[in-house]
């Protein structure tokens, strides 16, 4: 236990606090058992550690461990926890829960067995409590952690920590929004930055890397985290890489099932699975009609890449502006909000508004007779009527 004491103090010692995201606001701290998802490389790490920096001392009353450690090849999460609540430990942060086998009944029993212990959890985005051995469904508090906005790339490049607005903020105040926000900064000199490498924040360490630890974050998910939670045998894992190929190569990709099971080798059934887990592993975004969600494995009007970032690493030269247009905008907005395909245009949101994407010129006359519907226009600083910037929609969260 000293050795992950003295690991924990050493990340304690050089957890910076300067750049603390707006999401760490979000959840209520409060609760005795919070489990935050996510997928590889969006700070989960970070913002537990940020958390803990901000609210307590290094002492024998915090901890934070992660269970990929050596240590818990040949020691077990309960025993270490018993032995941290009896020294007088009030909270347990545990990091990457999913690399631990017996982890959820584990913290159930944590849980019942220590009424005055508080733990934080970390786990994949592929992470479903109710599929769980142990019911912990009924005692954490889960929240999900998406990659940074574009709001948020702006304060991590230049300090500047603008407000989020709601969808209506937006298409009812886009025009004086934008204008506040020009008065300090030009949104476009930092777009294109964001679209290529600013969606995860480990960016900051080095750019000139950045790319490199995408894709090898890209092949643990589908290698590691995908097969571990699916129980996908190991000499199917290369039907996972073909068909995010297939489909990176062609975004938004607009499936034909049968032709896909041909070209991959994959069942039909099967293949749909796979396109599931792939969109829970947070490396698809997956577009339905109305009223046709992802929990009856119906087939998806369009598949996206997840983000932008993801489009620029898998695609290469192939990569195309208008389709990582629509993946911003698609990414950017389904994190909070309903949105669908469009019988008329691209996309349906809440509901109601329907938004056409484009470039600058990019024109009206597609949408003109569908009411509450929207022009969204890349390379505009401000926008009119509606007429909307691209880049504005990245100040959601």
């Amino acid at each position: 236990m000293d050795k992950l004491i003295q690991s924990f103090y050493t990340k304690y010692a050089l957890t910076q606090t300067k750049l603390v995201r707006n999401y760490i606001n979000d959840i209520d701290w409060s609760n005795r058992f919070i489990g935050i998802k996510g997928s590889r490389g969006v700070g989960k790490t970070t913002l537990i550690l940020q958390y803990i920096k901000q609210n307590y001392v290094a002492d024998n009353r915090v901890l934070y461990v992660s269970l990929d450690s050596l240590y818990f090849s040949e020691n077990n999460l309960y025993d270490l926890a018993d032995e941290f609540y009896k020294k007088g430990g009030e909270l347990l942060a545990v990091d990457e829960v999913h690399r631990y086998r017996n982890w959820s009944q584990e913290l159930k029993n944590i849980y019942d067995d220590m009424p005055e212990l508080k733990v934080v959890f970390t786990g994949s985005s592929l992470l479903h409590l109710h599929q769980t051995k142990a019911d912990l469904s009924r005692r954490a508090v889960m929240y999900y952690m998406q990659g940074l906005s574009f709001r948020e790339f702006i304060l991590f490049e230049t300090n500047n920590n603008f407000s989020s607005f709601t969808l209506n903020d937006i298409i009812k105040n886009h025009t004086s929004i934008a204008m506040e926000v020009i008065k300090k900064i030009r949104p476009l000199a930092f777009f294109e930055d964001y679209l290529t490498h600013g969606y995860y924040p480990f960016y900051k360490e080095n750019i000139a890397s950045f790319h490199q630890k995408l894709n090898e974050i890209i092949l643990t998910s589908l290698e590691v985290d995908i097969p571990q939670f699916s129980l996908i045998q190991t000499s199917n894992i290369i039907y996972l890489k073909k068909l995010l190929k297939i489909i990176s190569s062609s975004v938004p990709f607009k499936p034909n099932m049968n032709s896909l099971s041909k070209r991959t080798g994959i069942s039909l059934n099967t293949m749909k699975l796979y396109i599931k887990l792939l969109n829970d592993a947070d490396l698809l975004q997956l577009l339905y009609v109305e009223n046709k969600g992802i929990n009856s494995l119906n087939k998806p009007e369009k598949i996206y890449l997840n983000n932008s970032n993801l489009m620029y690493n898998l695609g290469h030269i192939h990569t195309n502006i208008g389709n990582v247009r629509e993946t911003f905008f698609l990414n950017q907005l389904d994190y909070k909000l309903e949105v669908n395909s469009s019988k008329q245009s691209v996309f349906f949101v809440e509901d109601k508004y329907t938004f056409e994407v484009g470039g600058k010129n990019k024109n009206k006359k597609q949408i003109s007779s569908i009411p509450n519907s929207f022009i969204v226009k890349d390379n505009i600083e401000i926008g009119a009527g509606n007429t909307i910037p691209l880049w504005l929609f990245g100040f959601l969260y």
